[in-house]
Parts: structure tokens; C-alpha cells; sequence
């Protein structure tokens, strides 16, 4: 999914516009080291601050500071989440927003038209061929200026109970379709347990199974008007699809996370989980007893013969508008998630999974120990990543998130496919209330 903008400057100026309705911007040209000389070239040492939540991002650091004496970064740790989005809006208005950033995919928007992030084109903009297309098409915001470096993904893929499908004769679905069948018989074959649940407590699988479905939640046209539509066809066909399983009693409805779902998993009464490249952490904790007994496979398809998947988390290293020196910061971001050893210490010392295609591969990444019956894990993965499609968020996700936890929480307890709907249009009409509020000039699709 890709906004249709097509020249930088007026992808910038659409970007801000609602912000700047609202007094958060000071001028267009303030954002984005490519207009202004403020971040040319540096002379001297120089140190850059990097807030970043993920553990041990220090150790990746100090690689950099030993080769790099004249520019030496300090991690600075930080909350994730929308605690880390709301602390750099406050910093950027007080005018001492660090100068690199570790950014969810989603929080970019949000970022950008309050004139958190630079435009780094003119100093990384080299690099996309690095990346896949659909994962560059995230940091761009699918105009011409570039936000940030992609730094991990988060593809979804299936998961399955490799011992349990054997035994009970189930077949690994290639289409949606024949999940809901290997859901039903599963059901059939074993009564007291699921295929797998549908969870309202982390709105991000559900936005990366629409994103694979070609929902498009948020756009903006070349005139900086932006268009919700969380409630489009692509979406409500998934809405529908889980909505319908649970009503019929063949998908669970538990939250994931809590010690009943962990039970389930280590217990199988749930037999798959739809989820991400990193499900492998999960379920070392959350289900010990089936180590060697899970496999993964790509997503399950709308279409037979489609090959797309949608992403599940994942992050960016961006340089702030406020950064005195955005060249070196930009050189930093781009090697932390370009360079080979940096794409090694990032494996072995923070533990995700590269963004960057090189990285997806190589002696680094050891099939996981859950996972031994399986050596070809992450060779599946990497060829899964490539297939990610591109997403198109908005500037108020956090809105959208929220009102997807409390409106599906309340259809999935109902047990109605309806609920699911009206859920669904309850996102979108909250969202649309919550831009129109904030000053963006926006539209309904």
C-alpha cells in the first residue's frame, strides 16, 4: 500500500499539514536535513544520543565508537511503545530531541507531522536496494523523502504443532480457506481444544493480517488531505473471516499473553499460532514442554497462488529535526542496519531479526532451538520477509489501537460475527473523529 505522493516537497507539506493546523510545526522548512544546511557536513568530534528500548543496543554501540572516534554515539534507554512517541513530541517542542531514534514502524507518521524526524534522503538515501521493497516503503511513508532506516521485521507466518497435526491427520493450510477447515477439523478430531485463538489485546497481528489483505487504513493525497479507511473492503473481510470462526465455535477467543494462553500453547489446546519471525522467544517461555514439536510455514493466502505477508512489529533508527550533526547520525543509522558486523552484533546481542535482506541470512542466524526439526527456518523466513507488503499508517495509531482493544475485545467475548463488523466500523469512525479533532483535513474512503 502506497500513499499517492510522488515529489518530496509535497509529500513533506502533506505530511504536516494537519500538524501545522494545529500549531505543532514552526515552518515546512523545518523538517528534513535534504532543505536546509543545518546538518551538513561535520568537522570535529561529535556525539550523537541514541534513545533506543531494546536491550544490549549499548554493546552494538561501542563497535561503531571504536571505529568511529569522531563520532561516538550514547544509548540512552528508553520505554517502547507510545511512552517513547509522546516523551520525543515533549522533547521536540522543548527543542532537545536526541539526535538518532529508534522508531516503530507504525509511530513514524505520528513523528513526522510533529516534526520529530529529518528527511535523511540526501545522506541514506542509497540504500533502499538493501531492503525490501515493501519494508522501504514503510520508512518513506511511500513518498520520495526517506524518515528512517529500517532496522528489524516482523513477517507473519504460520505456526504450527508439527506432532499434533501429524497425529490427528491435519493439513497445513496454504489459503485461508483451508484454515478454516483445518480449523474445523481440528475441532472434530480433538473437542476440547482449538486450532489457535483470536486475540483483541495487541491490535498489531490484526493490522498485519489486513495489511496482507490489501487494507488500506490511512492515505493522503498529494494536497495533504488524508483518508481513513480501517472499515475497507480488504479489512472487513478479515473481520468477517475471524468474527465467523469464533461464532462457530472453532477459534478460540482468549487474549493471547496470559497464563490460560500459555497453557494452551505448552498444553496443545491451541495447536497453531499466526504470528511472527520472532515467535520463537515466545514460546520458549510461554510453551517449554514443545520445544521441537512446533514448525513454521508462510501465511496462509486469500488467493491460491498468492504469495504476500503482512508484518508484525518491527522498527527504524531515524535522526531528529533537532540534531546538530543529521549526516553523522544518518552514517551511524545506516551502518547499524546495513553493515555486516552491525547486522551480526544486532542478531547475536539485541536478538532481532534484520530488516535488511543480507542480514537475513548467513552463520549468524542459527536455526532457533525450538525450532531443531526445522534447519531451514530461517531460509523460510527470509524468503517470506521479501513478500511483505507494504503499509500505509496514519498519525494517530495509537487511537485506532486502542479502540480495536476494547471494541474486538468486546466482540470476541460475545462470540458474534455482527460485533465483529460493527467493531470494525467503531475503529473507523473513532479514528476519523479523533483526526478531524487534531486539526488534519480528512476524509472518510
Amino acid at each position: 500500500m502506497k500513499m499517492s505522493i510522488n515529489r518530496r516537497q509535497i509529500s513533506r507539506r502533506s505530511i504536516l499539514a494537519g500538524a501545522a493546523a494545529l500549531g505543532l510545526t514552526s515552518t515546512l522548512a523545518a523538517c528534513g536535513g535534504s532543505d536546509d544546511d543545518s546538518g551538513g557536513s561535520d568537522s570535529g568530534p561529535v556525539k550523537l544520543t541514541y534513545w533506543s528500548w531494546a536491550p544490549n543496543m549499548e554493546k552494538v554501540a561501542a563497535i561503531w565508537n571504536k571505529k568511529n572516534p569522531d563520532i561516538t554515539v550514547t544509548v540512552s534507554k528508553q520505554a517502547s511503545g507510545g511512552e517513547i512517541v509522546s516523551k520525543l513530541i515533549t522533547a521536540k517542542k522543548a527543542g532537545n530531541a536526541p539526535d538518532l531514534i529508534q522508531v516503530e514502524y507504525q509511530s513514524l507518521p505520528t513523528l513526522v507531522s510533529n516534526d520529530v524526524l529529518a528527511d535523511i534522503t540526501k545522506y541514506a538515501g542509497d540504500t533502499k536496494s538493501q531492503f525490501a521493497e515493501g519494508l522501504w516503503g514503510m520508512v518513506t511513508l511511500g513518498t520520495d523523502a526517506l524518515y528512517a532506516i529500517p532496522q528489524d521485521a516482523g513477517p507473519l507466518m504460520f505456526y504450527y504443532r508439527e506432532d499434533l497435526f501429524k497425529k490427528h491427520g491435519l493439513t497445513v493450510p496454504k489459503t485461508w480457506t483451508e484454515f478454516a477447515e483445518t480449523a474445523r477439523a481440528a475441532k472434530k478430531a480433538v473437542p476440547d481444544a482449538y486450532l489457535t485463538t483470536f486475540s483483541a489485546n495487541d491490535p498489531g497481528l490484526f493490522a498485519g493480517l489486513a495489511q496482507q489483505a490489501g487494507g488500506k487504513w490511512w492515505t493522503v493525497d498529494s494536497a495533504g488531505k488524508w483518508t481513513v479507511g480501517i472499515d475497507d473492503a480488504a479489512t472487513k473481510k478479515v473481520a468477517e473471516f475471524w468474527g465467523g470462526l469464533v461464532q462457530e465455535g472453532v477459534i478460540d477467543n482468549q487474549p493471547m499473553y496470559t497464563p490460560a494462553w500459555n497453557n494452551a500453547l505448552n498444553k496443545g489446546t491451541h495447536l497453531a499460532w499466526v504470528s511472527a519471525v520472532w515467535a520463537p522467544g515466545v514460546l520458549v517461555s510461554s510453551a517449554p514442554d514443545t520445544k521441537g514439536k512446533w514448525r513454521m510455514a508462510p501465511l496462509p493466502q486469500w488467493k491460491s497462488g498468492d504469495n504476500v505477508t503482512g508484518s508484525w512489529g518491527g522498527s527504524s533508527t531515524g535522526v531528529s529535526t533537532d540534531s546538530k550533526h543529521a549526516e553523522a547520525a544518518a552514517k551511524f543509522a545506516t551502518w547499524l542496519n546495513t553493515d555486516p558486523e552491525a547486522l551480526a552484533a544486532l542478531v547475536k546481542e539485541v536478538a532481532i531479526y534484520p530488516a535488511a535482506t543480507k542480514g537475513q541470512s548467513g552463520d549468524v542466524l542459527t536455526t532457533p532451538e525450538f525450532f531443531s526439526n526445522q534447519a531451514d527456518f530461517y531460509t523460510t523466513a527470509g524468503e517470506i520477509a521479501a513478500t511483505t507488503a507494504a503499509a500505509a499508517w496514519g498519525p494517530n495509531v495509537n487511537t485506532a489501537y486502542t479502540t480495536f482493544q476494547d471494541a474486538f475485545g468486546k466482540a470476541s467475548k460475545a462470540k458474534k460475527e455482527t460485533q465483529f463488523d460493527s467493531a470494525l466500523a467503531t475503529m473507523q469512525s473513532k479514528t476519523f473523529g479523533d483526526m478531524k479533532k487534531q486539526g488534519f483535513e480528512v476524509t472518510e474512503a
